[in-house]
């Protein structure tokens, strides 16, 4: 069975193995930290989202969670084709 991307395209398959659940875990448990982005490889998203939070002395945080809360529901309602498509082929990095 085909997946298809928001636009309508088949997804291709791949080897590369799905770190859908993970990256939404931690996007839901620690998302003002942004670990999830690191976790996918997004070392400079990561650390815009750190340095907010620290900068702040944690009021960021409340925008950074939020920001964490609907990346970690957006990666985990996707399948794993669509999400290593979207977020680990095409590196789209925010939502």
């Amino acid at each position: 069975m085909d997946v298809l991307d928001e636009n309508g395209n088949i997804i291709p398959k791949s080897n590369e193995e799905s770190k859908r659940v993970l990256a939404g875990v931690l996007a839901i448990l620690l998302g003002p930290f942004g670990v999830h982005k690191f976790v996918l490889g997004y070392t400079t998203q990561g650390i815009i989202m750190l340095v907010i939070t620290i900068i702040t002395c944690g009021i960021g945080a409340a925008l950074t969670s939020i920001i964490g809360l609907i990346e970690g529901i957006i990666y985990l309602t996707k399948s794993d084709e669509e999400f290593k498509y979207t977020y680990q082929t095409n590196k789209k990095e925010w939502f």
